[in-house]
Protein backbone atom coordinates (compact mmCIF):
# COMPACT_ATOMS: atom_id res chain seq x y z
CA UNK A 1 0.00 0.00 0.00
CA UNK A 2 1.10 3.59 -1.13
CA UNK A 3 1.48 6.33 1.33
CA UNK A 4 -1.22 8.27 0.09
CA UNK A 5 -3.81 4.95 0.53
CA UNK A 6 -2.58 4.95 3.83
CA UNK A 7 -2.98 8.28 4.42
CA UNK A 8 -7.30 7.72 3.03
CA UNK A 9 -6.78 4.64 5.44
CA UNK A 10 -6.17 6.61 8.64
CA UNK A 11 -8.89 8.80 7.82
CA UNK A 12 -11.27 6.30 6.68
CA UNK A 13 -10.75 5.16 10.42
CA UNK A 14 -10.68 8.56 12.61
CA UNK A 15 -14.00 10.54 12.44
CA UNK A 16 -13.10 12.88 16.09
CA UNK A 17 -13.33 16.32 14.47
CA UNK A 18 -17.12 17.04 14.02
CA UNK A 19 -15.25 19.85 11.63
CA UNK A 20 -13.06 18.16 9.56
CA UNK A 21 -13.50 18.26 6.28
CA UNK A 22 -12.35 15.73 3.44
CA UNK A 23 -11.04 16.57 -0.11
CA UNK A 24 -9.15 14.87 -2.72
CA UNK A 25 -7.12 17.63 -4.14
CA UNK A 26 -7.36 17.86 -7.97
CA UNK A 27 -3.62 16.99 -8.33
CA UNK A 28 -3.77 13.89 -6.80
CA UNK A 29 -7.11 12.33 -8.19
CA UNK A 30 -6.05 8.30 -9.34
CA UNK A 31 -4.24 8.47 -6.00
CA UNK A 32 -6.35 7.90 -3.29
CA UNK A 33 -10.10 9.52 -2.10
CA UNK A 34 -10.27 11.05 1.13
CA UNK A 35 -6.86 12.54 1.89
CA UNK A 36 -6.80 13.41 6.29
CA UNK A 37 -7.37 17.56 5.37
CA UNK A 38 -8.97 20.07 7.34
CA UNK A 39 -9.47 23.77 7.55
CA UNK A 40 -7.91 25.09 10.58
CA UNK A 41 -8.00 28.69 11.99
CA UNK A 42 -5.13 30.14 12.56
CA UNK A 43 -4.95 32.92 15.61
CA UNK A 44 -4.37 35.65 13.16
CA UNK A 45 -8.21 34.90 11.79
CA UNK A 46 -6.52 32.92 8.60
CA UNK A 47 -7.80 29.46 7.17
CA UNK A 48 -5.47 26.77 6.41
CA UNK A 49 -5.78 23.58 4.87
CA UNK A 50 -3.61 21.21 7.18
CA UNK A 51 -2.95 17.70 7.16
CA UNK A 52 -3.74 16.23 10.02
CA UNK A 53 -2.13 12.55 10.11
CA UNK A 54 -0.52 10.07 12.08
CA UNK A 55 3.20 8.34 12.28
CA UNK A 56 1.36 5.35 12.90
CA UNK A 57 -2.15 4.23 13.50
CA UNK A 58 -1.47 1.72 15.45
CA UNK A 59 -1.80 1.82 19.59
CA UNK A 60 -0.69 -0.04 21.87
CA UNK A 61 -3.07 2.31 24.54
CA UNK A 62 -6.77 1.01 25.00
CA UNK A 63 -8.53 4.77 25.29
CA UNK A 64 -12.51 3.97 25.72
CA UNK A 65 -13.07 6.71 22.49
CA UNK A 66 -10.62 6.34 20.42
CA UNK A 67 -11.38 4.75 16.87
CA UNK A 68 -7.60 3.79 16.94
CA UNK A 69 -7.80 2.04 20.34
CA UNK A 70 -5.73 -1.51 20.92
CA UNK A 71 -8.15 -4.51 20.43
CA UNK A 72 -9.90 -2.57 17.74
CA UNK A 73 -10.40 -4.93 14.66
CA UNK A 74 -8.97 -2.34 11.77
CA UNK A 75 -5.92 -1.84 9.36
CA UNK A 76 -3.29 0.32 10.56
CA UNK A 77 -1.03 2.39 8.61
CA UNK A 78 2.25 3.61 9.36
CA UNK A 79 4.62 5.74 7.83
CA UNK A 80 8.69 6.07 8.77
CA UNK A 81 9.83 9.49 8.81
CA UNK A 82 10.76 9.97 5.48
CA UNK A 83 7.90 8.22 3.89
CA UNK A 84 5.86 10.66 5.52
CA UNK A 85 7.92 13.83 5.23
CA UNK A 86 7.76 13.26 1.72
CA UNK A 87 4.70 12.92 0.66
CA UNK A 88 3.89 15.87 2.72
CA UNK A 89 5.85 18.22 0.55
CA UNK A 90 4.39 16.69 -2.41
CA UNK A 91 0.83 18.27 -1.24
CA UNK A 92 2.59 21.10 -0.45
CA UNK A 93 4.25 21.94 -3.97
CA UNK A 94 1.50 20.90 -5.39
CA UNK A 95 -1.27 23.77 -2.89
CA UNK A 96 -3.15 20.83 -1.77
CA UNK A 97 -2.47 21.92 1.88
CA UNK A 98 -0.48 24.95 3.75
CA UNK A 99 0.32 23.09 6.56
CA UNK A 100 0.72 19.67 8.80
CA UNK A 101 0.06 18.77 11.88
CA UNK A 102 1.94 15.85 13.29
CA UNK A 103 0.20 12.84 15.64
CA UNK A 104 0.28 9.39 16.43
CA UNK A 105 -0.50 6.39 17.95
CA UNK A 106 1.53 4.74 20.88
CA UNK A 107 3.62 1.54 19.74
CA UNK A 108 6.54 0.67 22.08
CA UNK A 109 5.67 3.50 24.16
CA UNK A 110 5.79 7.32 24.59
CA UNK A 111 9.32 8.09 24.03
CA UNK A 112 9.95 6.18 20.66
CA UNK A 113 6.89 7.39 18.91
CA UNK A 114 8.12 10.91 20.21
CA UNK A 115 11.48 10.08 18.00
CA UNK A 116 9.18 9.44 15.30
CA UNK A 117 7.49 12.31 15.44
CA UNK A 118 10.94 14.40 16.11
CA UNK A 119 12.82 12.95 12.95
CA UNK A 120 9.97 13.20 10.94
CA UNK A 121 9.77 17.73 11.91
CA UNK A 122 13.34 17.48 11.31
CA UNK A 123 13.43 16.26 7.84
CA UNK A 124 10.43 18.84 6.76
CA UNK A 125 12.76 21.41 8.89
CA UNK A 126 16.29 20.78 7.37
CA UNK A 127 15.90 18.01 4.28
CA UNK A 128 13.08 19.97 2.70
CA UNK A 129 13.88 23.57 4.65
CA UNK A 130 10.21 24.13 4.86
CA UNK A 131 9.42 26.99 6.66
CA UNK A 132 5.55 26.86 6.57
CA UNK A 133 3.20 26.04 9.66
CA UNK A 134 3.89 22.69 11.76
CA UNK A 135 1.65 21.42 14.51
CA UNK A 136 3.43 18.38 16.46
CA UNK A 137 2.23 16.35 19.44
CA UNK A 138 4.03 15.94 22.29
CA UNK A 139 3.22 12.03 23.50
CA UNK A 140 2.29 10.67 26.91
CA UNK A 141 5.94 9.40 28.41
CA UNK A 142 7.96 11.61 26.03
CA UNK A 143 11.52 12.89 27.66
CA UNK A 144 12.10 16.96 28.97
CA UNK A 145 14.79 16.27 25.79
CA UNK A 146 12.54 15.61 23.43
CA UNK A 147 9.84 18.23 24.32
CA UNK A 148 12.87 20.88 23.87
CA UNK A 149 13.60 19.31 20.67
CA UNK A 150 9.85 19.49 19.17
CA UNK A 151 9.72 22.93 20.13
CA UNK A 152 12.47 23.86 18.34
CA UNK A 153 11.17 22.53 15.11
CA UNK A 154 7.36 23.21 15.41
CA UNK A 155 5.14 26.26 15.49
CA UNK A 156 2.79 24.79 17.94
CA UNK A 157 3.29 22.30 20.24
CA UNK A 158 0.00 20.15 22.31
CA UNK A 159 -0.52 17.41 24.36
CA UNK A 160 -4.63 16.26 24.74
CA UNK A 161 -5.39 16.11 28.86
CA UNK A 162 -8.86 14.47 27.04
CA UNK A 163 -10.56 14.98 30.67
CA UNK A 164 -10.46 17.65 33.31
CA UNK A 165 -9.29 15.84 35.85
CA UNK A 166 -7.41 12.15 36.96
CA UNK A 167 -11.07 10.64 38.05
CA UNK A 168 -12.70 11.52 34.55
CA UNK A 169 -9.28 10.37 33.00
CA UNK A 170 -9.67 6.53 34.41
CA UNK A 171 -13.58 6.30 32.93
CA UNK A 172 -11.52 7.56 29.30
CA UNK A 173 -8.66 6.36 29.49
CA UNK A 174 -7.55 3.87 31.56
CA UNK A 175 -3.57 3.42 30.95
CA UNK A 176 -2.74 7.32 30.87
CA UNK A 177 -1.99 9.10 34.25
CA UNK A 178 -3.11 12.94 34.44
CA UNK A 179 -0.65 14.64 36.51
CA UNK A 180 2.39 12.17 35.50
CA UNK A 181 2.15 12.25 31.74
CA UNK A 182 0.03 14.61 30.72
CA UNK A 183 0.04 17.70 33.08
CA UNK A 184 3.74 17.63 33.50
CA UNK A 185 4.95 17.79 30.30
CA UNK A 186 2.35 20.82 29.26
CA UNK A 187 4.24 22.36 32.22
CA UNK A 188 7.57 21.49 30.61
CA UNK A 189 6.96 23.37 27.32
CA UNK A 190 6.17 26.28 29.76
CA UNK A 191 9.06 26.59 31.74
CA UNK A 192 11.70 25.67 28.60
CA UNK A 193 10.10 28.63 27.19
CA UNK A 194 10.25 30.78 30.23
CA UNK A 195 14.02 29.48 30.86
CA UNK A 196 15.58 28.54 27.96
CA UNK A 197 16.38 30.78 24.88
CA UNK A 198 14.71 30.20 21.30
CA UNK A 199 17.75 30.93 19.84
CA UNK A 200 18.32 26.92 18.14
CA UNK A 201 14.44 27.48 16.85
CA UNK A 202 13.41 26.88 13.73
CA UNK A 203 12.22 30.84 13.24
CA UNK A 204 14.41 31.79 16.38
CA UNK A 205 10.54 31.53 18.57
CA UNK A 206 8.88 29.12 21.03
CA UNK A 207 5.67 27.53 19.93
CA UNK A 208 2.89 28.11 21.59
CA UNK A 209 1.27 25.34 23.23
CA UNK A 210 -2.18 23.98 23.51
CA UNK A 211 -4.45 21.01 24.48
CA UNK A 212 -7.78 19.28 24.31
CA UNK A 213 -10.56 17.32 26.01
CA UNK A 214 -13.31 15.09 24.98
CA UNK A 215 -16.69 16.37 25.96
CA UNK A 216 -19.51 14.54 27.02
CA UNK A 217 -18.42 11.29 27.04
CA UNK A 218 -17.52 10.26 30.90
CA UNK A 219 -20.40 12.81 32.57
CA UNK A 220 -18.09 15.29 33.75
CA UNK A 221 -19.40 18.72 33.86
CA UNK A 222 -18.60 22.15 31.85
CA UNK A 223 -17.87 23.86 35.14
CA UNK A 224 -15.04 20.85 35.35
CA UNK A 225 -13.81 21.48 31.67
CA UNK A 226 -13.37 25.05 32.49
CA UNK A 227 -12.15 25.32 35.87
CA UNK A 228 -9.14 22.70 34.26
CA UNK A 229 -9.02 25.17 31.68
CA UNK A 230 -8.57 28.03 33.33
CA UNK A 231 -5.69 26.47 35.41
CA UNK A 232 -4.06 25.76 32.19
CA UNK A 233 -4.18 29.27 31.07
CA UNK A 234 -2.76 31.04 34.01
CA UNK A 235 0.32 27.96 34.47
CA UNK A 236 1.04 26.72 31.49
CA UNK A 237 0.25 29.52 29.68
CA UNK A 238 -1.43 27.66 27.05
CA UNK A 239 -3.07 29.49 23.76
CA UNK A 240 -5.40 27.42 22.87
CA UNK A 241 -7.68 24.68 24.96
CA UNK A 242 -9.71 22.60 22.01
CA UNK A 243 -13.32 20.64 22.47
CA UNK A 244 -14.27 17.90 21.12
CA UNK A 245 -17.50 16.90 21.87
CA UNK A 246 -17.87 12.86 22.04
CA UNK A 247 -18.98 10.75 18.84
CA UNK A 248 -19.51 7.31 19.38
CA UNK A 249 -17.22 4.69 17.64
CA UNK A 250 -18.41 1.52 16.51
CA UNK A 251 -16.26 -1.65 18.51
CA UNK A 252 -15.07 0.46 21.24
CA UNK A 253 -16.57 0.86 24.73
CA UNK A 254 -18.46 3.80 24.50
CA UNK A 255 -20.48 2.96 21.06
CA UNK A 256 -23.59 2.93 22.49
CA UNK A 257 -23.01 6.24 24.64
CA UNK A 258 -25.26 9.52 22.96
CA UNK A 259 -23.02 11.64 20.83
CA UNK A 260 -22.87 14.82 22.64
CA UNK A 261 -25.02 18.13 21.40
CA UNK A 262 -22.66 20.38 19.43
CA UNK A 263 -24.18 23.20 21.18
CA UNK A 264 -22.23 22.43 24.02
CA UNK A 265 -18.66 22.33 22.39
CA UNK A 266 -19.73 25.74 20.98
CA UNK A 267 -21.05 26.78 24.52
CA UNK A 268 -17.50 25.55 26.22
CA UNK A 269 -15.53 27.75 22.84
CA UNK A 270 -17.00 30.70 23.83
CA UNK A 271 -16.56 30.35 27.52
CA UNK A 272 -13.02 29.98 27.00
CA UNK A 273 -12.33 32.60 24.77
CA UNK A 274 -14.14 35.09 27.54
CA UNK A 275 -11.49 34.09 29.92
CA UNK A 276 -8.63 34.22 27.97
CA UNK A 277 -8.91 36.75 26.20
CA UNK A 278 -11.73 38.68 27.32
CA UNK A 279 -10.86 39.04 31.53
CA UNK A 280 -13.86 37.16 32.53
CA UNK A 281 -13.47 34.48 35.89
CA UNK A 282 -15.03 31.01 36.42
CA UNK A 283 -17.04 32.82 39.03
CA UNK A 284 -18.97 35.34 36.48
CA UNK A 285 -20.04 32.49 34.09
CA UNK A 286 -23.48 31.17 33.78
CA UNK A 287 -23.62 27.86 35.41
CA UNK A 288 -26.10 26.42 36.53
CA UNK A 289 -26.74 23.81 39.79
CA UNK A 290 -25.16 21.03 37.72
CA UNK A 291 -22.20 23.25 36.82
CA UNK A 292 -23.17 23.46 33.28
CA UNK A 293 -23.60 26.31 30.93
CA UNK A 294 -26.91 27.37 29.17
CA UNK A 295 -27.24 26.03 25.75
CA UNK A 296 -29.79 27.84 24.46
CA UNK A 297 -28.07 31.42 24.33
CA UNK A 298 -23.91 32.07 24.56
CA UNK A 299 -22.45 32.95 28.53
CA UNK A 300 -21.48 36.74 27.26
CA UNK A 301 -25.08 37.97 26.45
CA UNK A 302 -26.35 36.00 29.73
CA UNK A 303 -23.34 37.57 31.86
CA UNK A 304 -24.83 41.32 30.22
CA UNK A 305 -28.40 40.74 31.10
CA UNK A 306 -28.01 40.35 34.57
CA UNK A 307 -25.60 42.77 35.06
CA UNK A 308 -25.64 45.84 32.33
CA UNK A 309 -29.59 45.75 31.30
CA UNK A 310 -29.89 48.28 34.28
CA UNK A 311 -26.10 50.10 34.22
CA UNK A 312 -25.62 50.29 30.70
CA UNK A 313 -21.80 50.93 29.50
CA UNK A 314 -21.11 54.45 28.44
CA UNK A 315 -19.37 54.03 24.96
CA UNK A 316 -17.52 56.95 24.72
CA UNK A 317 -16.11 56.27 28.34
CA UNK A 318 -15.59 53.29 28.85
CA UNK A 319 -12.03 51.43 29.11
CA UNK A 320 -11.12 48.35 26.76
CA UNK A 321 -11.90 45.68 29.85
CA UNK A 322 -15.99 47.40 29.89
CA UNK A 323 -15.76 47.51 26.64
CA UNK A 324 -15.40 44.12 25.66
CA UNK A 325 -18.13 42.97 28.30
CA UNK A 326 -20.72 44.52 25.62
CA UNK A 327 -21.98 41.65 23.75
CA UNK A 328 -21.45 42.38 20.19
CA UNK A 329 -18.23 44.27 20.46
CA UNK A 330 -15.41 41.84 20.44
CA UNK A 331 -11.40 42.56 20.52
CA UNK A 332 -11.41 44.83 17.08
CA UNK A 333 -14.27 46.26 17.97
CA UNK A 334 -13.10 47.44 20.96
CA UNK A 335 -9.99 49.03 19.56
CA UNK A 336 -11.93 50.39 16.69
CA UNK A 337 -14.24 52.65 19.14
CA UNK A 338 -10.89 53.66 20.97
CA UNK A 339 -9.69 55.41 18.20
CA UNK A 340 -12.78 56.02 16.96
CA UNK A 341 -13.79 58.44 19.67
CA UNK A 342 -10.32 60.62 20.06
CA UNK A 343 -11.55 62.47 16.68
CA UNK A 344 -15.32 62.43 17.57
CA UNK A 345 -18.13 61.96 20.30
CA UNK A 346 -19.97 58.71 19.41
CA UNK A 347 -23.82 58.97 19.90
CA UNK A 348 -25.40 56.81 17.11
CA UNK A 349 -25.53 53.55 16.19
CA UNK A 350 -25.24 53.71 12.69
CA UNK A 351 -21.24 55.05 13.71
CA UNK A 352 -20.62 52.10 15.86
CA UNK A 353 -22.40 49.90 12.60
CA UNK A 354 -19.72 51.40 10.46
CA UNK A 355 -17.00 50.57 13.16
CA UNK A 356 -18.06 46.96 12.47
CA UNK A 357 -19.85 46.62 15.94
CA UNK A 358 -23.15 43.91 15.96
CA UNK A 359 -24.94 47.15 16.92
CA UNK A 360 -28.42 45.33 17.72
CA UNK A 361 -26.82 42.87 20.03
CA UNK A 362 -24.56 45.87 22.03
CA UNK A 363 -27.91 48.31 22.14
CA UNK A 364 -29.56 46.93 25.51
CA UNK A 365 -26.81 47.67 27.12
CA UNK A 366 -24.91 50.65 26.33
CA UNK A 367 -25.14 54.24 26.74
CA UNK A 368 -23.95 56.59 23.39
CA UNK A 369 -23.49 60.24 24.88
CA UNK A 370 -25.64 59.93 28.04
CA UNK A 371 -28.12 58.42 26.40
CA UNK A 372 -29.91 55.13 25.34
CA UNK A 373 -29.61 54.62 21.89
CA UNK A 374 -33.22 54.17 20.10
CA UNK A 375 -33.42 51.53 17.46
CA UNK A 376 -35.58 49.68 15.46
CA UNK A 377 -34.72 45.83 15.33
CA UNK A 378 -35.80 46.24 11.53
CA UNK A 379 -33.31 48.53 10.72
CA UNK A 380 -30.27 47.56 12.84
Amino acid sequence: MDTFAQLSLINTNASLEADSTRERPACFKGKETDLPITEAMMPNGQTIKLLKTMVTSACERNCYYCPFRAGRDLRRATFTPDELAKTYMQLYYAKAVDGIFLSSGIIGGGVRIQDQIIATAELLRRKYTYRGYLHAKIMPGAEKDQVLRLMELASRVSLNLEAPNSERLKNLAPHKTFMEELVRRLMWVDEIRKNRSPFKAWNGRWPSSATQFVVGAVGESDMELISTSEKMFQRANLRRVYYSRFNPQIDTPLENHPAENPWRQHRLYQSSFLMRDYGFSMEELPFDQQGNLPLHTDPKLVWAQDHLSEEPVEINRADRQNLLRVPGIGLTGAERILQARRIAILSELNQLKTLGINAKRAAPFILLNGRRPEFQLGLI
